[in-house]
C-alpha cells in the first residue's frame, strides 16, 4: 500500500510539475534544432511534406494574445508526440498549406502550451512559420464539442488549434471537453506537397490515448515491484539509512519512467 500511494503521488506530480520541466527542455532543443535548418545558409531545411518522422520540429508558432512566442510544432499528434509541445496531425496539410491544418496541444500536462486557448478570441493573430515561409492567421471561430465545422476552403489556408477546456485527468468523455479554434490565412497560401498520409491512427485523433503505452506501462511497474522488494531486503540488512542512500536514485528513475508511459496512456490533449 506503501508503493502504491508512492506511486499514485508521484505520478500526479510528474503530471502536474515535472513533465513541464521536460516539456521546456524539449522546446528549447527544437527551438534551436529549427532556428538552424530556417538559417539560409543552411542545406537542409525543415520538412513540409511526405513522411516526416514523429517527433521532428515543422513549424514555429507565435500567438500575441496569449503571449505565446517561438513555441515550436512537432509532427505527430500521439501523446507521446504531445509531450514535447504542440503536434500537427499528420494526415493535415501544413500551416499555410492549401487545406485545413490541425494542430493539438496540451492543456494541463506537458507545459500545457495550449491551456489558454480559450481565451482566444475572433481578430486575434496567429503567426506561423515553416520552411515555406512565414503566415499570418486571424482567429475566425471558437468551437465546443457539437459544434457546426467549418467551412474548409478550396483554395486557401485554415488553421484549426485543438486542445481541451477540462481539466478531469480520468474523465471518461474526453470529447465532451475539446476547445477548437479556427483561424483563417491572411494572404497567400503555398502548395501542399503529395505524400502525406491519408489515414492515422486512432491514437492520433484529438482526445484519445496512447494504448501502444501497455508495454512500457508493464515493464516499468513489474521494475516497482522489484524496487520495493530490494528496498525491503536492503532495509532489513543495512538499515533504512543507508538503503535509502543507494536506492533513491533508481526509485526516482523507475517511477520517472513509469510516470511517463503512463502520461502516454492519458487523452492526448489533456
Amino acid at each position: 500500500m506503501t508503493a502504491f500511494g508512492v506511486v499514485v503521488t508521484f505520478f500526479l506530480s510528474y503530471v502536474l510539475a515535472f513533465s513541464n520541466l521536460e516539456e521546456h527542455r524539449s522546446q528549447s532543443q527544437l527551438y534551436a534544432t529549427m532556428r538552424g535548418l530556417l538559417d539560409p545558409a543552411s542545406p537542409v531545411a525543415p520538412e513540409i511534406g511526405g513522411p516526416i518522422p514523429a517527433g521532428s520540429p515543422v513549424a514555429v508558432m507565435n500567438i500575441p494574445a496569449l503571449e505565446v512566442s517561438r513555441m515550436i510544432i512537432v509532427e505527430g499528434t500521439r501523446s507521446g508526440d504531445l509531450a514535447n509541445g504542440p503536434g500537427h496531425q499528420r494526415n493535415s496539410p501544413l500551416p499555410g498549406q492549401v487545406g485545413q491544418s490541425i494542430v493539438m496541444g496540451k492543456s494541463v500536462s506537458s507545459g500545457a502550451p495550449f491551456a489558454s486557448l480559450s481565451r482566444l478570441h475572433v481578430g486575434n493573430a496567429i503567426d506561423v512559420t515553416t520552411g515555406q515561409g512565414t503566415f499570418h492567421f486571424v482567429v475566425e471561430g471558437v468551437r465546443r464539442a457539437g459544434s457546426a465545422l467549418p467551412i474548409i476552403p478550396k483554395n486557401n489556408s485554415l488553421l484549426t488549434l485543438i486542445s481541451t477546456t477540462g481539466t478531469q485527468l480520468f474523465g471518461s468523455d474526453a470529447a465532451a471537453h475539446l476547445l477548437y479554434v479556427d483561424a483563417a490565412l491572411r494572404g497567400t497560401p503555398v502548395a501542399t506537397p503529395p505524400h502525406a498520409p491519408r489515414i492515422i491512427g486512432s491514437a492520433e485523433i484529438q482526445g484519445h490515448g496512447d494504448s501502444g503505452a501497455w508495454p512500457d506501462v508493464i515493464v516499468w511497474l513489474a521494475a516497482v515491484v522489484a524496487a520495493t522488494i530490494g528496498v525491503v531486503v536492503l532495509a532489513r540488512r543495512w538499515g533504512v539509512a543507508r538503503t535509502w542512500v543507494v536506492a533513491t536514485p533508481v526509485v526516482l528513475l523507475v517511477l520517472w519512467m513509469l510516470s511517463g508511459a503512463l502520461l502516454r496512456l492519458l487523452p492526448n490533449v489533456y
